[in-house]
C-alpha cells in the first residue's frame, strides 16, 4: 500500500477546514446589497468567472462587515457587495488578463486578500437602493479610482470619506489604488484558498 506523505495529508486537512471557516454573508443577514460583477460578464475580463453570485468571508470578517453595515444603515446607508471570497485559480485569471501589481495581487507571489476570504470590495447604497456616486465604476483602473485623488466634487469626496472612515472603525483597511478594496486587518493568519464557491449549496 502507497503511503501518502504526512505534509499532503496535513495541507488538505487545513484547506478543509480554511473552506469550513468561511460563512455566506447572505446566511447572517439580509440588509447588504449585491453586485457579485465576477458571476457576470460585466468586469474587466469581459467573461463569467464564478458559477455563482455568492459572498463568502472568513467568521471574523464577516462579523465586522455586519458591524459595519449597522453603522452605516443608522446613516441612512447600506453596503453593497461586489467581491470577497475569490478563488487562487481566479486570481490567475486575472493576472494572465492584467499582470500589474498596482490593480491586480500577483498570485505567485502573496496573491490577494481576496484569496483568504479576508478581504470585500464594496460601495454605498441609500437604504432604498439608490447608487452612491464614487467617482468612478468597480474596478476602474485608472488614477481616478485612488484614494488619494481629490480632484472631485466635495460630495464625491465626501462620499468616499464616509465609506473608508466607516470601515476602518470596523478593522478595515484600505489600498491605495482602489476606493472600493477593504482588507481586515487580521488577515495573515487566514489561509490562501482555492475552493469554487459553493454553487450546489
Amino acid at each position: 500500500m502507497k503511503m501518502v506523505p504526512i505534509y499532503i495529508i496535513t495541507l488538505l486537512t487545513v484547506q478543509l477546514q480554511s473552506q469550513s471557516n468561511l460563512v455566506d454573508i447572505a446566511s447572517l443577514s439580509t440588509e447588504f446589497d449585491y453586485e457579485i460583477r465576477y458571476a457576470t460578464s460585466d468586469n474587466f475580463i469581459g467573461e463569467v468567472l464564478y458559477d455563482c453570485p455568492k459572498c463568502l468571508l472568513q467568521k471574523d470578517v464577516a462579523n465586522a462587515l455586519l458591524k459595519a453595515n449597522q453603522y452605516f444603515c443608522e446613516l441612512g446607508y447600506r453596503i453593497k457587495l461586489y467581491d470577497c471570497y475569490r478563488p487562487l485559480d481566479i486570481q490567475k485569471k486575472m493576472w494572465a488578463k492584467v499582470p500589474r501589481a498596482t490593480y491586480v495581487a500577483n498570485p505567485y507571489d502573496k496573491g490577494s486578500i481576496h484569496n483568504k476570504g479576508a478581504a470585500v470590495d464594496i460601495t454605498l447604497v441609500t437604504l432604498e437602493g439608490c447608487y452612491v456616486e464614487m467617482g468612478t465604476d468597480y474596478d476602474y483602473f485608472g488614477r481616478e479610482a485612488h484614494i488619494d485623488y481629490f480632484n472631485f466634487p466635495e460630495d464625491i469626496i465626501a462620499n468616499r470619506n464616509l465609506l473608508m472612515d466607516g470601515m476602518k472603525k470596523f478593522g478595515f483597511k484600505t489600498i491605495r489604488s482602489e476606493w472600493w478594496h477593504f482588507s481586515f486587518r487580521k488577515n495573515m493568519s487566514f489561509p490562501t484558498m482555492n475552493e469554487p464557491l459553493p454553487c450546489e449549496d
